[in-house]
C-alpha cells in the first residue's frame, strides 16, 4: 500500500501555506498602527511644548508689565496668564523691570510615559531691551 496511513489525508505542499497572507497582513497592520500611534504621541509632545513656550512668553510679558508693583503682584499676574493657557507657573523671579518666568505644561499620559517626563517646561525672560540684555549677561 503506497497511500497515506489510515485516517490521515495527504496534504499537498502548497496547501500548507494557505492563510499565511492573512497572518502577514495582520502583522503589517499592527506595525503600521504602532507607528501611527508613535507619530501621534510625538505630535502631542510638540503641541504641548509649543503651548508651554507661548504661555511662558506671555506670562513673562505680563510679569514685566507689572514688575514695578513688586514681585508678588507680578508673579501673580504671570500665574493667571499661565493658567489661562492651561499651564502652571513653575518659577518666577523679578530683577528690576525684568521678569524671568518658567512655565510647565502637563503631557498626556502616553507621551509622558514615552518621553519619561510628566511635563514640558519652558523659560522666558521679558523686560526693556537694554535691561534684559544686561541681566542675561550677568547670569
Amino acid at each position: 500500500m503506497t497511500g497515506p496511513p489510515a485516517g490521515r489525508r495527504r496534504v499537498a505542499p502548497r496547501a500548507a501555506d494557505r492563510g499565511s497572507a492573512t497572518v502577514w497582513a495582520m502583522f503589517i497592520a499592527t506595525v503600521l498602527c504602532c507607528a501611527a500611534g508613535a507619530v501621534l504621541a510625538v505630535g502631542q509632545c510638540v503641541v504641548v511644548r509649543h503651548r508651554a513656550g507661548a504661555a511662558a512668553d506671555l506670562a513673562a510679558l505680563a510679569a514685566s508689565a507689572t514688575a514695578l508693583e513688586g514681585e508678588a503682584p507680578a508673579c501673580a499676574c504671570a500665574a493667571r496668564v499661565a493658567a489661562a493657557h492651561h499651564t502652571r507657573l513653575a518659577a518666577c523671579a523679578i530683577h528690576g523691570e525684568v521678569a524671568d518666568v518658567t512655565v510647565a505644561a502637563a503631557l498626556p499620559p502616553l507621551p509622558a510615559l514615552l518621553a519619561g517626563a510628566p511635563a514640558a517646561r519652558s523659560r522666558s525672560r521679558a523686560g526693556p531691551p537694554a535691561l534684559a540684555d544686561a541681566v542675561g549677561a550677568s547670569r
